[in-house]
């Protein structure tokens, strides 16, 4: 039989935050794959607990994966942390679950703490729909596609971001998004725990007198419903009802469903589109 995966967060800041469930999991698993040994030897010699560890991280996901999965279907037992937060959220342990599936090894998460969700929470938005971006990627296209496909989000929105890079991605987001209501929250469940409700005008102007510290979770309002539709109405209206009707039928509708369509768009009865058309 194979051994299991057990994806055990851990603290984000406050030691306390750590579930009895991890703890005991961490002492009796075989081994322990840590993003970085030397942080995680703290938290274990915290908690008294001495499984062995060996690394686990972004430079090494793809070999140690690998060897990880052997030594589950070996049938021992691996616990996998990172250095805060719950495994393979913005991490390489999804690179592990992946293979463990592939395999058969049977994969178990213990609940605990996130600083997306920790964030979210916090933020005083829409909680009932969101999205998690993460990092922003650093290759500039692809930054420009992200970005882009955020500008339409109604949903939302979660990014992470070190310090050193704060003002630049707010820049970002300003110029692509516009200005947004953002709270952005920095040393979470620390001791000098920050949440800031904002815009990102206003961030702005805040880190241009003041240097950003700490690692920051960003959360952002989506685009509203009521002004994406009002976009919409307007892109339509833009538009020759001849266009608009060439839209559909080369998306493949049938001429009776494209007329349908837009009048529904334009708000206006069926009728008064076959009329226009006809009288074409």
């Amino acid at each position: 039989m194979p051994g299991m995966l057990y994806l055990c967060a851990t603290p984000i800041g406050n030691l306390g935050d750590m579930t009895p469930r991890a703890v005991e999991t961490l002492r009796d698993v075989d081994m322990i794959a840590a993003e970085d040994t030397r942080n995680s030897i703290k938290l274990l010699n915290h908690f008294d607990i001495r499984t062995s560890m060996t690394s686990y991280h972004e430079y090494n996901k793809i070999e140690k994966a690998d060897y990880l999965v052997e030594q589950m279907l070996q049938g021992k037992n691996v616990a996998l942390i990172t250095d805060a937060g719950t495994p393979a959220i913005s991490d390489p342990g999804e690179v592990l679950v992946a293979k463990c599936q592939e395999a058969g090894i049977p994969v178990t998460s213990l609940p605990g703490a996130s600083a997306c969700i920790t964030a979210l929470t916090l933020s005083g938005l829409s909680t009932r729909r969101f999205c998690f971006e993460g990092f922003l990627p650093a290759d500039k296209k692809e930054k420009a596609e992200v970005l882009s496909e955020l500008k339409e989000e109604s949903r939302t929105i979660i990014l992470y971001e070190a310090p050193h890079h704060l003002v630049r991605t707010l820049k970002e987001l300003y110029e692509v998004l516009g200005d947004r209501r953002i709270t952005l929250c920095r040393e979470l469940t620390k001791k000098f725990e920050t949440v800031l409700p904002t815009t990102i005008e206003a961030a702005l102007a805040l880190y241009e007198t003041e240097e950003p510290r700490g690692e920051y979770v960003l959360v952002m309002e989506g685009k509203s419903l009521a002004q994406k539709r009002e976009e919409q109405q307007t892109a339509w209206q833009s538009m020759s009802i001849e266009e608009h009707l060439a839209y559909y039928t080369g998306e493949g509708l049938d001429e009776k469903t494209a007329m349908k369509q837009v009048a529904k768009d334009r708000g206006v009865p069926k009728r008064e589109i076959y009329q226009y058309l006809l009288a074409k």
